[in-house]
């Protein structure tokens, strides 16, 4: 029964001991935490007598050097080294004190003789260096893994390691070096890289320097294709376009590639308005002869990036009737079908508004719907392009009834809502303004968030120019003059706008003209008269409904045209301090962390 009794306790004593350790250890960590290390170098102290572990000796320490004992804390690791030689973490927390007290030298004297003297042990390795990476020390922590690896005679381990204290540290070069090392053994870091990259580097001088590195590695190790696909990337960066494309050729040729890179990338060249590059790309693939695979989607994304440089700026009229045959050829060869829809609708496009032939356009568009395996929304839209079609005839009555059939049709659906609204700039082209309005105003909530802010302007134009005789006048003919763009007669329409304050000086349309005048500089590729409309649009006409959408297509010619990405950025926070409301607002903000360098997975 005795024997029981001191057995129990015994169990009673460990148990309470081991309660009273995991309390002592909560308000160490909690004194710690809170920076009151007087209290927390108590209880520290004793939990690491009790247990010589090392994660309590740590926060013993580094309490002892907060509260700059430096003495009590060179004893300590002093009197631990002899116990325990061969554990290097009293080594570098003896340098630690050295380098704390002001004795830089002796503390990297100690450092050096750590990181030449390791193991050849990865697992020891990298133990060291995250005994450095533990107090920030991050250039030793990559001279420990830099060192692991002539240690161990091999430049494979600790990539990722490397790459996180390169990251975090911004060290643009040696970043690129640890990739540009690591990249032949582990493709599967090239995502990675490019992202990585991308958010580090600041301007063109960066990549021009990738760009060196990479000739020269492609020079000495032309097999390696990794190198190649990562130049590639880096002219697509610089928008340097017909350089990249070169590359790809180059690397479709040497890997006997069926195109699918090139014609991938070449989506890119689209994006980007790059129309002549995208043009030598797909005339590449369509070389290939008709049995590969990108034959037919190359002529054909060939033909629409033609369409695109054609109808740019001030068109050339035989290119475009070249275009019209192109488009022919793919509907007398496959037929008048779904697949050919695109061609007869730009077809249609080109008749009507670029080679002035209505009738022709109007046939297209009318033989379309005869067609039977065609969509229903597709086919809603090809009748919203014929009812365009029967403004520019002078058949607004016509125009009117198949908008409406197809808003009926689609009713509270986006396509039904753009058939409203384009009913309701009939309504104003025909000065009717009073229906256009309440037509808008029933818009304002559409779900279609383009639609509702076409609809709002549209609402706010009207409203905001009818306050008078004279603003009601200008108004008729500032809606001339859409309806001249909308016919594509933009000299004619240039012409009306210019007029507009000669008849009636001192209208309320200032801001309305400029942004207007801006829309058919930007089509006509007159990037510099834009600009100035601009310009005077945002600077002199803060309150204006356009402010927003000018400032943030002044950005965007800033960044794409002009390749100004410092002022691109200026006007990108300025549309996002000052018009928080604005649909532009989120976009502008992605741009603009972009042109930041911040990584936002585009």
């Amino acid at each position: 029964m005795k024997s029981i009794s001191i057995v129990f306790i015994f169990c009673f004593s460990s148990v309470f001991c081991l309660a009273q350790d995991n309390v002592d250890e909560a308000l160490a960590y909690q004194h710690y935490q809170q920076g009151q290390y007087q209290q927390a170098v108590v209880l520290f102290e004793k939990l690491f007598n009790k247990t010589k572990s090392n994660t309590y000796f740590e926060f013993y320490f580094n309490s002892l050097l907060n509260l700059k004992r430096y003495d009590e804390a060179e004893k300590l690791v002093k009197k631990l080294s002899r116990q325990d030689a061969r554990n290097i973490q009293y080594n570098i927390s003896l340098a630690r004190v050295y380098q704390d007290k002001g004795q830089v030298e002796s503390a990297n004297k100690l450092y050096a003789q750590v990181i030449s003297n390791l193991p050849a042990d990865e697992f020891k390795i990298r133990e060291i260096a995250n005994y450095f990476y533990n107090f920030k020390a991050y250039d030793l922590a990559a001279s420990t893994f830099l060192q692991g690896r002539k240690v161990l005679n091999d430049n494979k381990p600790f990539t990722y390691e490397l790459l996180s204290i390169y990251r975090f540290k911004k060290d643009k070069n040696m970043l690129l070096q640890e990739y540009l090392n690591a990249l032949p053994e582990m493709p599967q870091l090239l995502p990675q890289a490019e992202s990585v990259l991308s958010s580090v580097f600041e301007d063109n001088t960066d990549y021009q320097v990738l760009q060196s590195a990479l000739l020269k590695k492609i020079q000495k190790e032309p097999q390696t294709e990794i190198y190649t696909k990562l130049l590639i990337w880096q002219y697509l960066q610089q928008q340097d376009y017909e350089m990249a494309l070169r590359q790809l050729i180059a690397q479709d040729k040497r890997l006997k590639d069926n195109g699918a890179t090139l014609f991938n990338t070449s989506n890119t060249f689209l994006e980007n308005k790059a129309w002549t590059t995208a043009i030598k790309a797909f005339e590449y693939l369509i070389s290939k002869g008709k049995e590969n695979p990108y034959y037919l989607p190359a002529k054909v994304e060939m033909i629409n990036a033609k369409y695109q440089l054609a109808i740019g700026g001030h068109f050339d009229k035989n290119a475009i009737a070249e275009l019209a045959m192109a488009y022919q050829s793919i509907i007398d060869e496959y037929g008048k079908n779904r697949q050919t829809l695109f061609a007869l609708k730009r077809m249609a496009n080109l008749q009507a508004y670029y080679l002035k032939d209505l009738n022709k356009a109007e046939q297209i568009l009318e033989n379309i719907l005869t067609i039977t395996d065609i969509q229903a929304t597709e086919m809603g839209q090809v009748k919203l392009e014929l009812g365009d079609i029967y403004i520019l005839t002078k058949q607004p009555w016509e125009a009117f009834l198949i908008y409406e059939q197809v808003a009926k049709q689609f009713e509270n659906q986006d396509i039904g809502n753009e058939a409203r609204y384009r009913s309701a700039k009939l309504s104003f082209y025909q000065g009717n303004f009073e229906y256009a309005k309440s037509q808008a105003d029933v818009l304002k909530a559409s779900t279609s968030q383009l639609i509702a802010n076409d609809a709002l302007n549209l609402s706010l134009l009207i409203s905001d120019n009818l306050q008078s005789t004279l603003d009601s006048n200008a108004l008729k003919m500032y809606a001339d003059a859409e309806m001249l763009q909308f016919r594509n007669l933009s000299s004619q329409a240039l012409a009306k706008l210019d007029s507009i304050n000669i008849a009636f000086p001192n209208n309320s349309l200032a801001d309305d003209i400029l942004m207007t005048k801006s829309k058919i500089y930007i089509k006509n590729n007159e990037i510099d008269q834009a600009l100035k409309v601009l310009t005077i649009l945002t600077e002199q006409h803060e309150t204006s409904i356009w402010t927003d959408d000018g400032l943030f297509t002044l950005a965007d010619l800033y960044e794409k045209n002009l390749k100004d990405l410092e002022q691109a950025k200026k006007l990108y926070q300025k549309l996002i301090n000052d018009y928080p409301g604005s649909m532009f607002t989120a976009e502008a903000r992605k741009r603009f962390r972009k042109l930041r360098g911040d990584n936002v997975g585009t």
